[in-house]
């Protein structure tokens, strides 16, 4: 699924005009081969709506809530991915790296060992040992130019031994720290929830006419009124009403507001700074770019970085789940998940294309199917050849789409 770059998406949204002439510009985008997050959006749909005419249980609020710390390590490590696909390189040492982040944070929380360091700095030194490793990736990457796919495998290889070694004879860690525990099995109160709500709406309310006050300052158009008030009202029904089903069950998980915090401060990073447009840059054309004066190398290995900090957050946040960590960690379909994640929420192989915002949708989607899946009995084969068969269709529409927008020019 491929999606269009953020300067022509900017464009789209700011351009002047009434509602029909916006939805004459979506659809010649369309035509184009631009589909955006369109297909992932309505495929969730059709997702939603399936299961819940197949089993009375799947659109409840208990397995809402039991829904969002699911996906939640998925979509925090998928972020990670989105950046590494948007240079056109590959990263196959999330899993392994995410089950080095569970264990840092499990050996460093241990009361009353040598090195109790508490939840809140296990956490931390576990996402720091993550883009620690990412730099050591991204720098043979970048500086000795060997390919991304060889040295993110043997990544992948040397952490799973990293882990066995570790955890040694002991085999597993429980994690005692409630901080810890609670990454992924807290969930806010029902008054917090409706207030997180209000300052998220009030937040983007704030920015969307500071925004338009300085594209007025500068003698530009703010765009239609009409479609900030669309996309306002848009976002206030999605997050009060997320909160009103949560709200029925044990209150909103704080794994999804997690993710959701690190969406929205991942897509200001890659849209609204001068590290993000380099990304881009450097993905739809690393000689173009490096003729434009952007350091290539640099961008590489901080990307790097980025996807082995959010891998190691992502076992952090599987380690609190389960409460512990083992000799499995960071095992089992962890890598191809948080990857197809990336794919199907919409960003291009390719480079170059795609919004942070694909590592939700794309986690959403997986983990909708294999939550409706496991309430209709199915085994772990039916998951995996829906998984498979989704996966293999949003690659099929990338590359279509791709072809088609070069045809068109754009």
């Amino acid at each position: 699924m491929s999606t269009a770059s953020p300067p022509e998406v900017l464009e789209a949204v700011d351009a002047p005009g009434s509602v029909a002439d916006a939805a004459r510009a979506a659809f010649e985008r369309l035509k184009a081969g631009d589909v955006g997050s369109l297909p992932v959006i309505v495929a969730l749909f059709a997702i939603v709506v399936f299961f819940s005419i197949k089993t009375n249980i799947f659109f409840t609020a208990v397995n809402f809530d039991n829904l969002m710390p699911q996906m939640a390590g998925t979509a925090v490590m998928a972020i990670g991915v989105v950046f590494v696909l948007l240079l056109g390189e590959i990263d196959l040492s999330i899993g392994s790296v995410s089950g080095v982040g569970g264990v840092v944070v499990a050996e460093l929380q241990q009361a009353g060992s040598s090195h109790n360091f508490g939840g809140a700095a296990a956490i931390i030194l576990a996402v720091v040992a993550g883009a620690v490793i990412g730099a050591l990736q991204g720098s043979i990457v970048a500086l000795i130019g060997v390919p991304s796919f060889v040295v993110t495998l043997a990544g992948l290889l040397a952490f799973q031994g990293v882990i066995l070694k570790a955890l040694g004879i002991q085999g597993v860690i429980g994690i005692q720290s409630n901080l810890v525990n609670n990454v992924a099995n807290y969930n806010l109160s029902k008054t917090a929830g409706w207030i997180v709500a209000a300052v998220v709406i009030g937040g983007y309310l704030a920015s969307t006419v500071g925004r338009a006050l300085g594209r007025r300052r500068a003698g530009l158009p703010i765009g239609n009124p009409t479609l900030i008030l669309l996309r306002l009202g848009s976002l206030a029904a999605v997050a009060f009403g997320a909160v009103a089903i949560a709200n029925h069950s044990r209150g909103v998980p704080f794994a999804g507001l997690l993710v959701v915090a690190l969406v929205v401060f991942w897509t200001y990073i890659a849209r609204r700074t001068t590290f993000g447009r380099h990304v881009y840059a450097v993905g739809g054309s690393a000689e173009a770019a490096r003729r434009a004066g952007i350091n290539v190398a640099r961008i590489r290995i901080i990307v790097f970085m980025i996807s082995g900090a959010m891998a190691a957050l992502g076992g952090v946040v599987f380690a609190s789940r389960l409460n512990s960590v083992d000799l499995t960690a960071g095992q089992g379909t962890i890598l191809l998940d948080a990857i197809s994640a990336a794919v199907i929420g919409g960003t291009s192989l390719f480079g170059g294309r795609g919004f942070v915002r694909a590592a939700l949708l794309g986690a959403l989607v997986i983990k909708t199917v294999e939550n409706g899946l496991d309430l209709l009995g199915q085994t772990d084969a039916v998951k995996d050849i829906t998984t498979g068969v989704i996966l293999l269709a949003a690659v099929t529409l990338d590359t279509v789409s791709r072809r088609r927008l070069e045809r068109s020019g754009r």
